[in-house]
């Protein structure tokens, strides 16, 4: 056993996964459940998708359950997405399931990079790639450069879209918009910032939210309700599914435009 051979196989093999990403087809930003179903379906048909977490783990918001216990629940609704991914549930009451929170993050994650999803975790994205009014790729940098805020310049990833599902705090949509005076596809031209909790209102308008909010710059799951003003949910995550696969279609028509 030689210390070199180790430090080689993950070097050579990381820069595999670089160089694969240089030119995605999608770039998601942010690897929780939205991000990783439109990932999964997509790199399935044979698409080259790249998806940036800035934590150590993706998964988003469903590791801590609800307030640390350990279940969400989906609704009838969003059950063919759970299917198609492989994640067990039991159901509960008439129209819910319950779904065991480490199962949930885990399987997402691994079907996904089965699939063949490119994830990088500890990967920031920090601005955006931006030619002729069009987003056509992100800046990245490694999230412990950003936290220590170090001068370390970025690389960048050209994509033909890319997708803010970064979750409430949507940083590339708030970033893009502050940095470029642009006006975003929103009744009042800017992120219009996430209101209290209404479940029921909230399921339906992250789905109906999910969609093209500039040339090139989608959003999804928890980033369409601080970008379109929505309201929270709370631990059910049947919305954050459906608008995974609702954004996978609309995806799928940006990389044949």
């Amino acid at each position: 056993m030689r210390e070199i051979d180790i430090t080689r196989g993950i070097v050579e093999n990381h820069v595999k996964s670089l160089e694969k990403a240089y030119e995605s087809d999608v770039v998601i930003v942010g690897g929780g459940p939205s991000g990783l179903v439109a990932g999964g379906y997509l790199a399935k048909k044979g698409y080259n998708i790249t998806i940036l977490e800035k934590r150590l783990a993706p998964g988003g918001g469903i590791w801590g359950g609800g307030m640390g216990y350990k279940f969400v629940i989906i609704q009838d609704e969003a059950k063919g997405v759970l299917d198609d991914f492989n994640i067990p549930s039991t159901p509960y009451k008439d129209s819910y399931h319950v779904v065991d929170s480490i199962t949930f993050a885990s399987g997402l994650i691994f079907e996904a990079t089965k699939r063949g999803v490119n994830i990088f975790n500890l990967t920031v994205c920090e601005d955006l790639l931006v030619r002729d009014g069009r987003v056509v790729g992100v800046v990245v940098n490694n999230s412990l450069t950003q936290l220590n805020q170090l001068p370390v310049d970025p690389i960048t990833f050209e994509a033909k879209a890319v997708v803010d599902a970064t979750g409430h705090d949507h940083d590339v949509v708030r970033v893009f918009s502050r940095k470029n005076d642009v006006t975003l596809n929103t009744p009042t031209g800017k992120p219009m910032g996430e209101r209290s909790m209404f479940a029921e209102t909230a399921e339906k308008a992250v789905v109906t939210n999910t969609k093209e909010v500039y040339p090139g710059l989608f959003v999804c799951g928890m980033s369409t309700a601080a970008v379109y003003g929505g309201f929270r949910m709370g631990p059910i995550f049947g919305g954050m599914l459906l608008s995974g696969k609702k954004l996978a279609g609309l995806l799928e028509d940006a990389c044949k435009r």
